[in-house]
C-alpha cells in the first residue's frame, strides 16, 4: 500500500470527483457512510455519541456522520462553533443536521455543562489532514479537556492536531485518540513514535478513490501488507531438496550469551534453511548442540569468536551476542576486508563497526544491516527525531548500497534506491532482549533461500511481527517470550500457503 502526503491525498480526492462523475458533497457521504459501518460494527454497548466538528471539511464528515448515526439508531449530540465559517460540503451537511429533530447541536462554550459517562465516545471531527499549524485558543482549550475526559475517543481521517507529514512541536496540543478511522490509506503521521501515540489503533477505511490515481502517482513511502507479502512469499517446491535451500552461517555468541546464537540458529532452522551452521565460540558447544540438534557448529574461538570462517556457499548473519572484545573486532574487522557478499550484520557487529566510521564502509554491498535507535545513531550520527533518521537513513543506504532494517514499533526498511516500507506487524512483546536475534536468523535464512535483498527484509521483518502476533495472542504481550515466537513461524507460513492454494 502507497502512503501519500497531505498534498497528493487532496490531489486523490479531486481526481476522483473530477474522473468517476462524484461530487464532493457525495463523496464526503461514502466516507461518512464507511464510518458509520464500522462503528455500528463494533461500537454495541455504546449508545451515545458526541462529535466536535470544525469548520473545514472534516467538520463536513462528522455532521454526515452525525446525521448517519441518528438514522442507526444512536442518541447524537453535535458540538460546533455557530459563528464559524464552514466550507460549503460543511456547510450543505450541516444544513442537513440542522434538520433532524433527534439530533442535540450545542455550542463549544455549553461543553462544560454536558455529562460524559461511561458509555459516551467521543468523536473528534475538528480538523483533517490540511491543517498546517499548531492549535492555539478555544480549540487548543477544546481538545485539552476532551483529552481529559474518561471515554473512547475516535478520530476521523487523523487526530485533529495532528500533522500528517511531520513531528509537531512536542508542546503542542493534539488530540489523543483510542482509535483513528482513516479513509484509504496510511499517513506517516500514524507510522512513527512522536506522533503515532496520538493515533491509537488505526483502522484503514476503503472508500474507494481512483484506483489510477493511486496506481499512477509515484511515492517512495509504502505499507507492508499482506498483498505485497503475498506477492514475495515463494511456497515450498515438492521435487526439492536442502540444496535448493541454501546455506547459513550464524556467527554469534560469547561466554555469557550464548541464548543469542541459540535464537538466531533456532529461527534460521525454523524459517527453512536447507543447512544451517552455528559458528561461535567454544563454551556454546553444548548448548548449542543440545538445543540446535539441527544445525552444525563450527568452533571460532574459546570464550568470544575470535576467527571466521565462513564458507562462500553460505550466507553470513553476523551479529547476535557476539560481544565487541579487541579480538573480536580485529577478526571480524578481517573478515569483512575479505568477503564481499551480501550478508545480515547486526546487535555487536554493528557496535564494533560504529568504534570507528571509516569501518562502515566495510559493509559488503547489498547487504542488510539491523539497528535499533540507539545503533543506528552509534553508527551514523544523531537525528533530531524518527522523520529526520528515516532520512538520514536513505541517505546512509544509498551512499553504501545497503538495505537498512531500522527496529521501531513500525520498523522501517530502507532501500538504496531511496525507498522506506514500514512494516504494521507485531507489537509490544517483541520489547524483549533475544527478539533482534530471531530477526537476524529469519533474513539470513531468506537470504539462503534465494529471496532477493529487498524481498527478504520486507517478508522478514513482516514474518516476524506476524509470528509476534500469534504469539501474544496465546500468551499475552507481556508474558510471551522469543521463544514463543519460534513456535509461531509454522502457524504463519500456514496461513501463507493456505492463502497461495486459494489463488491457484
Amino acid at each position: 500500500m502507497k502512503i501519500f502526503t497531505a498534498q497528493q491525498i487532496r490531489q486523490c480526492d479531486e481526481y476522483t470527483i473530477a474522473n468517476e462523475s462524484i461530487s464532493s458533497i457525495q463523496l464526503m457521504e461514502r466516507a461518512a457512510e464507511a464510518f458509520v459501518y464500522w462503528v455500528s460494527e463494533n461500537c454495541n454497548n455504546h449508545r451515545n455519541f458526541v462529535l466536535f466538528c470544525g469548520p473545514g471539511n472534516n467538520g463536513g464528515d462528522g455532521f454526515a456522520i452525525a446525521r448517519l448515526l441518528c438514522l442507526k439508531g444512536f442518541d447524537v449530540d453535535v458540538f460546533v462553533d455557530p459563528k464559524a465559517k464552514f466550507s460549503d460540503d460543511a456547510n450543505a451537511n450541516f444544513k442537513e443536521l440542522k434538520g433532524i429533530p433527534e439530533v442535540q447541536i450545542k455550542s463549544f462554550k455549553d461543553m462544560d455543562l454536558f455529562r460524559f459517562d461511561s458509555r459516551t465516545i467521543i468523536i473528534d471531527a475538528l480538523f483533517g489532514i490540511g491543517l498546517s499549524r499548531e492549535l492555539e485558543g478555544d480549540y487548543k482549550k477544546i481538545i485539552d479537556e476532551l483529552n481529559a475526559k474518561k471515554a473512547i475517543r475516535i478520530s476521523i481521517d487523523i487526530p485533529s492536531g495532528l500533522f500528517t507529514d511531520k513531528v509537531s512541536d512536542e508542546k503542542s496540543t493534539i488530540f489523543k485518540a483510542d482509535y483513528t478511522l482513516s479513509f484509504q490509506c496510511w499517513k506517516k503521521g500514524f507510522l512513527h513514535p512522536e506522533t503515532g501515540k496520538y493515533a491509537g489503533k488505526v483502522v484503514v477505511l476503503d472508500i474507494d478513490l481512483s484506483e489510477e490515481y493511486i496506481s499512477e502517482t509515484e511515492t517512495q513511502h509504502f505499507i507492508i501488507d499482506d498483498t505485497m507479502v503475498e506477492g514475495i512469499f515463494k511456497p515450498r517446491n515438492e521435487f526439492s531438496h536442502k540444496g535448493t535451500y541454501g546455506k547459513v552461517t550464524i556467527a554469534a555468541g560469547s561466554y555469557g550469551k550464548i541464548g543469542a546464537a541459540v535464537l538466531a540458529t533456532q529461527s534460521a532452522l525454523k524459517m527453512g534453511a536447507g543447512l544451517t551452521f552455528t559458528l561461535a565460540p567454544k563454551c556454546g558447544y553444548e548448548i548449542l548442540q543440545t538445543s540446535c540438534p539441527e544445525a552444525m557448529f563450527i568452533e571460532g574461538g574459546e570464550k568470544n569468536v575470535d576467527e571466521f570462517t565462513i564458507d562462500e556457499t553460505s550466507v553470513a548473519g553476523i551479529g547476535p551476542g557476539l560481544g565487541t572484545n579487541t579480538e573480536t573486532e580485529k577478526a571480524l574487522l578481517k573478515f569483512l576486508k575479505q568477503y564481499s557478499k551480501p550478508l545480515v550484520l547486526d546487535a555487536d557487529a554493528l557496535n564494533i563497526l560504529a568504534k570507528d566510521q571509516k569501518n562502515v564502509a566495510l559493509i559488503p554491498k547489498r547487504s542488510i544491516i539491523t539497528p535499533h535507535p540507539k545503533e543506528f545513531e552509534r553508527l551514523f550520527g544523531l537525528t533530531k527525531d524518527s522523520f529526520d533518521r528515516v532520512e538520514l537513513a536513505r541517505k546512509k543506504a544509498h551512499e553504501l548500497q545497503i538495505y537498512i532494517v531500522l527496529k521501531d514499533h513500525h520498523t522501517q526498511i530502507i532501500t538504496p534506491e531511496g525507498n522506506v516500507f514500514y512494516n504494521i506487524t507485531g507489537n509490544s512483546g517483541l520489547a524483549k532482549g533475544g527478539s533482534g536475534d530471531l530477526l537476524t536468523g529469519i533474513l539470513t535464512s531468506l537470504l539462503a533461500q534465494g529471496y532477493s535483498e529487498e524481498n527478504a527484509a520486507l517478508f522478514g521483518v513482516w514474518f516476524h511481527g506476524k509470528a509476534a502476533e500469534f504469539a501474544a495472542e496465546k500468551h499475552s504481550k507481556e508474558a510471551m517470550l522469543p521463544t514463543d515466537v519460534i513456535q509461531e513461524f509454522g502457524n504463519v507460513f500456514g496461513e501463507l500457503n493456505r492463502k497461495a492454494e486459494i489463488k491457484l
